[in-house]
């Protein structure tokens, strides 16, 4: 019976699947663009959210090589661009402007130029440039119509840049050096697939090549670019996700790897590892850092979604005292100044947005740089977070980060919403956030879960919902509201109202909520979420289809499990009003996933709604755009909830 079920329902897919061929970014007319623009917000809702979002943390950024300014991003002006501060706590001066969003990148090794990247409206395909630091000019380096480039570093001599670009084939890597003053391009290694440089040594005469897979699939190559020799390193045949730098020590590397569940961080030499960290850690370290000079080790431990860093010697691994923050519940690493003298590091309170600090390792002195702004808004009010759990179908305990509005949780009497994050493998963390926090001013209890697949919590757990095994565990999305109903009613004995949103993963997550478990919620916003796995990965830009191939399934052998977990399949079971939100550019959930749903929803004469931000990718960027996507959110959820 459960077997004829299944092919009925993979039969259905395939016509849902024969029906929508890819709706690609191309085939939505600026009447369409038109018809699906954003509804204009009242003013009331518009100024508060304004309010809210120029509460803005700077980036922990650059110390310049004098260690005399400091070059970060900010949002504050409603797009990411590059600041600078000729001193702790010094007058701000912006560097970059436009509606592009900009990222910073390097310092060259002179201190006399940035190198940074440009998008236009979200398709993620950056250019490469060049802001020379005392006149304020940019020159364009490296920049083609839908190629990627992501630079790597600046020889010692501040003559060449590194760089990656898929230029020649979409789907894969190749690394160059380009003279800076001529912009001569040199091919140093012609990646097929992703290939990217993690490491380098002698100026770049070795990199550290990272080859992806799958999702967290990799392997480690290192090459001499002179020979061309390519020699493997460690990942050949295997399927585990590697992080790897060149030791400070000879012929040796620093391997942060899940052995067991967790991740930790090894020594290997010799093509065996050695434990570093603590072998009593229930916990994932979550990054790990070396300086140029090669004589720190940082590395994050992530305690149930806190932020904790810690330290070691590169060369004899012994621990290192890293400055304490009281009331911190993130402590993350930055850059360290190219002498090793100066790291930048940031602190962030439940009530406060990121502060950034330079620590002086010789004389352990801690410096604010940026003082954040939040003009208007009192950060006092903001609602820390609680880390709960829920209980699944199977007793499995699922952790969720929640909020609560004033007086909602003795009183229960109040509407919840359930966000899921991204990813798959993402997570929610507590700690300051702008956006929840507007939520929890709208009245709203926010829930937050880590479904098994979320990353932080050991490999078994991350890897719980892998291609067709997601099928075991996809009950984690209505468990969530199901519980909520049942253990949160007021003293009436009534259930709260739940509705369900997220983005990406979140957003594909939602369209599940409210297809196959249908009746769970009583409404819905999904923001650029895929509504039909075979499309998706049909469609997808290419370099991604590989990585997400490993994480969802394969469109061929694994077909009808991917129609079984698509929401399109479940079409016919909404019973409560949706809202789909959509970037026109986005290149990982091409803009057909909404329409293909919406499409089908209103032949269907079921309750829905969509809208689609033309100038947009995967998510805003544009402050206008995310005011417009959280203010209409909240309406909507004020309507039905």
């Amino acid at each position: 019976m459960i077997r004829l079920i299944f092919l009925l329902v993979a039969l259905y897919g395939i016509q849902v699947f024969s029906q929508y061929k890819g709706h690609g970014v191309e085939s939505v007319s600026e009447a369409t663009l038109k018809k699906f623009s954003p509804p204009a917000l009242k003013p009331e809702m518009s100024n508060k959210l304004n309010k809210m979002l120029e509460v803005a943390a700077p980036g922990m950024g650059l110390l310049s090589p004098d260690k005399k300014t400091l070059y970060f991003s900010w949002r504050v002006t409603g797009q990411n661009h590059i600041w600078k501060i000729d001193g702790p706590q010094k007058f701000p001066v912006q560097l970059t402007s436009g509606t592009d969003a900009v990222s910073l990148s390097l310092i060259s090794p002179n201190g006399k130029f940035l190198i940074f990247s440009k998008d236009v409206n979200g398709q993620e395909n950056p250019g490469i440039f060049k802001l020379d630091v005392k006149t304020g000019s940019v020159t364009e380096l490296y920049r083609k119509e839908k190629v990627q480039a992501y630079s790597v570093f600046v020889t010692d001599d501040s003559k060449y840049l590194f760089f990656t670009a898929n230029d020649k084939k979409s789907d894969s890597y190749s690394t160059y050096k380009m003279d800076i003053e001529s912009k001569k391009i040199e091919t140093i290694y012609d990646g097929d697939g992703n290939w990217y440089v993690a490491d380098y040594l002698n100026n770049g005469r070795v990199l550290l090549f990272v080859k992806y897979r799958g999702g967290s699939i990799n392997e480690y190559y290192r090459y001499e670019v002179m020979s061309k020799k390519m020699e493997p390193i460690i990942g050949q045949n295997e399927n585990k996700d590697y992080s790897v730098a060149f030791s400070a020590n000879k012929d040796e590397y620093i391997v942060l790897s899940s052995e067991d569940d967790f991740k930790r961080l090894y020594s290997y030499k010799n093509k065996k590892l050695k434990l570093l960290s603590d072998p009593k850690l229930s916990h994932d370290i979550s990054s790990l850092d070396l300086d140029f000079q090669r004589r720190r080790i940082l590395y994050r431990i992530n305690r149930d979604g806190y932020t904790e860093l810690r330290g070691m010697d590169a060369k004899t691994f012994k621990p290192l005292k890293i400055p304490q923050f009281k009331g911190a519940e993130h402590v993350f690493g930055g850059t360290t100044t190219r002498d090793g003298q100066v790291t930048m590091l940031g602190m962030v309170t439940a009530q406060s947005p990121r502060l950034s600090y330079s620590y002086n390792w010789s004389t352990k002195k801690l410096t604010q740089w940026v003082l954040p702004s939040a003009p208007e808004v009192d950060l006092s009010t903001f609602a820390p977070s609680e880390i709960m759990y829920y209980e699944a179908r199977d007793k499995t305990k699922i952790p969720m980060i929640v909020r609560f509005p004033p007086g909602c949780k003795e009183s229960k009497n109040c509407p919840v919403i359930v966000d899921f994050h991204g990813g798959p493998e993402g997570q929610s963390v507590p700690g300051f956030s702008t956006v929840s926090q507007a939520f929890v001013d709208a009245g709203f209890i926010l829930v937050e879960p880590n479904v098994r697949g979320s990353s932080g919590y050991g490999k078994k757990w991350l890897d719980m919902d892998n291609g067709p095994l997601r099928e075991n565990v996809i009950t984690d999305i209505p468990d969530a509201g199901i519980w909520i109903k049942n253990n949160w009613k007021n003293k009436e004995g009534k259930p709260p109202k739940v509705g369900v949103m997220g983005g990406s993963y979140g957003g594909y997550s939602t369209l599940m909520a409210m297809t196959r478990f249908a009746g769970t919620y009583d409404a819905g916003v999904s923001n650029v979420g895929m509504s039909n796995l075979i499309t998706f990965l049909m469609n997808t830009a290419p370099y991604r289809r590989i990585l997400r191939i490993s994480e969802y399934g394969d469109p061929e052998k694994d077909r009808e499990a991917l129609v079984r977990l698509s929401p399109i399949t479940y079409i016919n079971q909404v019973s409560a009003p949706l809202m789909i939100i959509q970037g026109a550019n986005d290149p990982r959930v091409p803009v057909g996933e909404a329409v293909q749903m919406y499409e089908s929803l209103k032949k269907k004469r079921l309750s829905a709604e969509l809208i689609i931000y033309a100038d947009e990718g995967h998510g805003a960027s544009k402050k206008e755009n995310i005011v417009s996507q959280i203010g209409n959110t909240i309406e909507f959820f004020k309507k039905h909830l």
